[in-house]
Formats: C-alpha cells, structure tokens, sequence
C-alpha cells in the first residue's frame, strides 16, 4: 500500500466511523423508544412479559427488569386486584417515588403533606347507584412521577391543536323510520315500508327502494329493531352486536371517507350505531338511533323530522354554516371548533395536552356524581320521594376553563405560598392529588370523590374520621373547605394548575340561547305538533352541549370487529370477545388514545367538577340564598344521580328557568320503603313524576 492509498482508506475509515455514530445515536433512541413502549404496556392490568418479550426482541428477564410489575409474581397479585380493567395510558416510570414530606402550610382546616406513590391503574367512571357488596380491595389512582419524568408530562403535544376548520360541512341526506310501524318520512313525503324482520338487510332495502336517490342517514325513531332478538342473548349488548354484524347481501362495514374519519359500528345496548357501505359503489349510510338526541316518547317521524329542521334553524342564527351531523358530541364538537378566534391569543388554537395528562384526567376526573344512600343513613320508610333536578345545568359551569400549558404545583411549591396564594390556586383552574380527612363530628354527606372498589366507580365517604387520597378539582376543594356545615381537612400533595381562560363561553352562551328560545317557542306555540317539535328541538340543544363537553374528555377508543368462525385463531389476542355465533365472531379492543385535535380532557373535568360542587351548594345572587344538598337537614337526601338530587322533604329554592336551577320535576307522598338499588330508585322516581304531573293538571 503507498501513501496516497493509506490515506483513502484513511479517509473511507472516517467516513464510516460517521456513519456508526449516526447508526449508534439511532439505535440508542429506537432502543429508548422500545423501552418506553414496554413500560407503557406494563400499564395494562393483562400485559404478560411472555408476551411482549418477543415483539420486543428480548428475553423475558429483560422485559421484567424494565417493568418489574410483569415479573411473574407481581403478575399474579396485580391480576386478583384488578380482574376487569381497562389499559391505562399512564406510564409506570422507575422514577415515580415520592417526593420528600414538606412543612404543612398554613391555610385554614387544611394542611399540606408529601405525595405518596400510587400505582397507575383502570381508567373510572361514576358508576349507577347499587347495593353494597362485600368490601374489595380498594383501587389506587395513578399519580405524576416525580422530577423531570413527571415535568415532561406537562408539555403539550407536538403539532397537536384545536383550529378553526377552513372548509365547511356538508349536510347529509337523512330520513326518519319507525320501525315498529313502518312510517318513513323523507322531506316533506310519507312513505309506508314493508320491513320484514327488521333487520338492517330489511331496513336498508326497503328505504333504498323508496328512495333510490340515495340516503346517508337512517334515524330510527321507534322500535329499537337491534333488540328484536333481545330473549335469545344474555345480555342487551349481544343481541346488539348479532344485528349489526348480520351479513347484507351487496353491503359491508363502513371504512369511512374522506374527512370523516367515523368507521365501523358502534355497539350500545340502546343507542347503536350501524355504519355501511355499498360493496361496488359509493353509498355510505349510517343507522342511529334518535335516542341521542332526546326521548322521542311515541311521537310520530313527522313531528321528529320538525323537530330537527327547527334545530337547525335556530343553530343557523348563531353559526350560518351550522350542518347537524350524526350525533350530538359530533355536532356540538363541531359548532365549537367554529368559535376559536381567528385573532388574537388563541388564534393558533389550543394545545392538546400530553397523552400522559389525558390518561390522568381520564383516570382520575369522574363525571356526575351518581349515589344511593342506604338506611341507617336514611330511615327505613320515606315520608316522602321529591325530585329535584338542575336545568341545563352543565351551561352553568363553562364561563370559565383552563387554557394553556399547565403548571405542576407538588407540595412544596404549594407550601412555599402564602395563605393567599395558595387560596388563588384553588378558586383557579386546577386538579390536585389530596389527602382528605371527614372531620370527627360530620353528619351528612360525603363532599369529595374516593375511587371505590371494583372498576370504574367512585363513592362519597362520609363517615367520621375516615381518612381517603384522591384527585378532585378546584370546585369541590372549595366547597370541602368553607361548606356551611363544617370544613374539612384537605392535604395538598400534588397539583397541576392552568391559567383560567374562556374557550368554551361563546360557545356556550351562543346554544344558551338557542336552547332558550327553543324552550320559549315550545310554551307560547299554538299548534301541539310545532310545540311539541321545539320542545324535543330544546332537548336537543341540551344534548349538543352536554355530549359536546363530554367529547372533549375523549375516552379511549374501543374497536369492533367480526372474526369468521373458522378463523377464531385471527381474533386479535388483546381483544374481547362480546358475542359469537356459528359463522362470526364479534369482538372489541382498546386502541388508546387517538390523534384528536380537539381532546381537551382539562375542559371536561373543571365542568363536571363544578357540577359536582354545585349539587352540594350553588349561590342564587338575586335572591340572597343558597341551594343544594347542604341546605337540607341531615338524613333528607336519599340519592344523587348526575344533575338529580332526591330528598324526603320539599325546599324552598328558587327557579328562574335558567341554567343551573333546581326544577322540582316528581313529588311522591309516603311512607315509602327506602330504595335499595338503582331499578327501585327509578320506579319510585317515575312514579314521582307522575304524581306531580296529576297534581298540576288537577
């Protein structure tokens, strides 16, 4: 080799000393990335490190080592504890330990500790009203890792945002069928359809063969035709599922289109939806259920059919591109994302928080407070039901939201405040991890929500001493805090706090008033079918904004699919398996959580927050009074369910037909034997209206 050879190689040599940097470095992150994802798997309460150990190129020791919750014998522990939870998207990081215990400040009937570690667990949900069961051991909730582990959680998204559309929806072609008498309205035309068996083969023939044009959405008004075969399943949920899975002969499952991203079909045991789509064409068609929207209670196509034009007329008031889409949640998403400023401080949209926050919110930020008090809290025999339900009340609670990249406030920061400070934290935009004591003497309610035994579930501790960890927002801290009873204990731990903003309020104010003038149109209208019209027309303003706050919580997805029988072996291994019969397999499995740019979980939870809140006191300004659950005397409330409150006595509580309002909607005289579970809350509940409804006719 002579010289100038030696420094070619040389030069060859360096060249490929570069590119095993670069292959290095690139290794290192993909070997990174392959780590966060197995730790992010060790989250689901099933995940089995025999498993993922060959889809991630490791041994299972290894797995374990990076996830010591799939070690064969945590694995068996974490499995008892947790038999039916759903994955959690909350990374287990080696560094979640707790952080050192502060100095307890001095704010008033409430100090503030350390947090203590707490094991990501199954996303919850406030759970209907049930008899107690034998005592289970009680779920953790998921907590904010500690240090810089726990401060990148708080970053928001990359290229992730809420903007305002530059397009406009289109309209779909829509008919309205009652399936139990045949009746379909098409416009202003009434047809009668021969539906055989109610099947969706029969319903999509036979509307295709009286509209040949084409129909995009099936809106079924009465009959509930999913549920024809109801006796042959064990559960509502089935029979379901075996509908709309039922081969159509030139027909398959929707995949979607264009920018609607909505596929596949959605199995609910009353409000399904089928999605389908012509195997040779174009057609897409949609089959739902009105329920939705409102409770149609018998009414004809015709007078449903009213009742959406008048909607649409009165949204095209505020939004003159307003189109009703599919759904409610759809729909109000939709007419919100047509509020964001095209000017000013939000004008690049706002920011979707990091999948790790979303996760916390989800597991952490219930929705309506949903309980049934049990003798001897109550007596045994009821002198009285009476129902008192707040109007529209989730209109109430959105002037004010979180906007912004939030703070994390541990408790030493939260110590390190004055007492101001630390009171301006709480009356702000905040979620917090507390530590909460029921004061020694307290003989009422429970004020804060404690994750119950068993999945999805929350209950209200009310007896004395009982000492509970939980998150709650900045509503229902305050009102633990200076409630006109006694004030509670509450020990800051942890906290992430927003700036306060209004993203929702014109929004908001903009379907306040149309639900208003709606409910007005309904009370002076001479004509019984038009006022009859505006009255559902009201009720579906009222689901567009309260399925419209309850879509910015996105939840994560769940996929159904169908499996041939013969080729069982292809049902995806994390998936459940929901029905089956001799040819198909119906399944459905958890995806996580999805690109959306409008997820906005924080907005969601400060709502049901204040909600919550609100069932326990609200102020009424103009009357210099108070109302809730509070002002009663111990022992009168029987149950809450969401915006309903349950009483053995009347209350003198003002109402002014506005958002928030304490409406007395059932009055049942007794003695009445104290309800055991939700089936006879609502029968004497029914019965109540019913009576009240006699009383004032009479």
């Amino acid at each position: 080799m002579d010289a100038q050879s030696y420094s070619a190689v040389l030069a060859d040599l360096r060249t490929v000393r570069d590119q095993i940097k670069k292959i290095r470095a690139a290794l290192t992150k993909q070997e990174a990335d392959r780590d966060k994802l197995i730790i992010q798997l060790a989250s689901y309460p099933k995940a089995k490190a025999e498993r993922i150990a060959p889809a991630a190129g490791l041994g299972v020791a290894d797995v374990a080592a990076l996830a010591p919750a799939l070690a064969p014998d945590s694995l068996a522990v974490n499995d008892a504890l947790q038999p039916a939870a759903e994955p959690s998207t909350i990374q287990a990081t080696p560094e979640a330990v707790p952080s050192p215990p502060q100095q307890a400040a001095a704010v008033p009937a409430m100090t503030v500790a350390a947090a203590r570690p707490a094991l990501p667990k199954a996303p919850v949900e406030p759970a209907a009203p049930q008899a107690p069961t034998a005592p289970q051991a009680p779920r953790d909730l998921p907590s904010i890792p500690a240090g810089a582990s726990g401060d990148a959680w708080l970053a928001p998204t990359p290229g992730l945002a809420s903007a305002r559309p530059n397009f406009t929806q289109q309209a779909r072609s829509t008919v309205f069928l009652d399936t139990a008498t045949g009746v379909l309205v098409h416009r202003q035309q009434t047809h009668h359809l021969d539906l055989g068996n109610r099947t969706a083969a029969d319903i999509l023939i036979a509307v295709f063969h009286t509209i040949p044009e084409g129909v995009e959405r099936i809106y079924i008004t009465a009959g509930d035709p999913w549920l024809r075969d109801a006796d042959r399943h064990p559960y509502l949920r089935d029979a379901v599922a075996a509908w709309l899975s039922a081969p159509i002969p030139g027909w398959r499952t929707d995949t979607g289109r264009g920018r609607d991203r909505m596929a596949g079909h959605f199995v609910h045991a009353r409000n399904p939806v089928g999605r389908y789509q012509r195997e040779n064409g174009d057609n897409h068609v949609e089959i739902r259920s009105v329920g939705e929207w409102f409770d149609a209670d018998g009414d004809h196509p015709t007078v449903i059919r009213d009742a959406f034009v008048l909607l649409w007329q009165a949204l095209r008031r505020h939004w003159s591109d307003a189109v009703i889409m599919g759904s409610p949640s759809q729909t109000g998403r939709d007419l919100w994302t047509r509020t964001i400023p095209t000017r000013g401080q939000h004008a690049e949209g706002f920011p979707v928080l990091s999948e790790e926050l979303r996760g916390l919110l989800h597991a952490t930020a219930g929705q309506g407070r949903n309980e049934l008090i049990y003798p001897p809290r109550v007596t045994e025999q009821l002198p009285q039901l009476v129902e008192y339900d707040r109007t529209f009340a989730y209109a109430k609670h959105t002037w004010k939201s979180p906007v912004g990249t939030p703070r994390r406030i541990t408790a030493r920061t939260f110590a390190a405040w004055s007492q101001k400070e630390q009171m301006r934290a709480l009356y702000g935009c905040g979620h917090f991890q507390v530590r909460v004591t029921v004061p020694d003497t307290w003989d009422h309610v429970g004020l804060l929500p404690a994750p119950a035994p068993g999945d999805r579930a929350w209950h209200y501790p009310a007896t004395p001493g009982t000492t509970f960890t939980t998150w709650a927002g900045g509503p229902e801290i305050h009102t633990a805090l200076t409630n006109p009873i006694q004030p509670w204990k509450i020990e800051i731990l942890d906290g992430i706090l927003w700036d306060d903003g209004k993203p929702l309020d014109d929004w908001a104010k903009k379907l306040k008033e149309t639900w208003t003038n709606l409910s007005a149109q309904a009370h002076f209208q001479g004509d019984a079918q038009q006022a009859r019209a505006a009255h559902l027309a009201s009720r579906a303003v009222r689901s567009v904004l309260l399925y419209g706050i309850g879509a910015f919580a996105q939840r994560p997805r769940m996929v159904t699919g169908t499996t041939p029988r013969a080729l069982e072996r292809d049902v995806p291994p994390d998936a459940e398996i929901i029905s089956f019969d001799d040819e198909l397999i119906t399944w459905q499995k958890p995806t996580g959580f999805s690109r959306d740019p409008n997820a906005h979980p924080e907005w969601a939870a400060a709502i049901w927050s204040g909600a919550r809140a609100a069932l326990l006191t609200q102020r009424h300004r103009d009357d210099n009074t108070h109302a809730g659950a509070l002002h009663t005397p111990p022992g009168t409330v029987i149950a809450f369910r969401t915006d309903a409150l349950y009483l053995t006595e009347p209350q003198n509580w003002p109402y002014h037909h506005q958002p928030g309002d304490y409406l007395l909607r059932g009055h049942l005289t007794g003695p009445l034997p104290a309800p055991t579970g939700e089936e006879e809350l609502l029968t004497l509940r029914n019965a109540g209206r019913a009576a009240l409804t006699t009383s004032q006719e009479s």
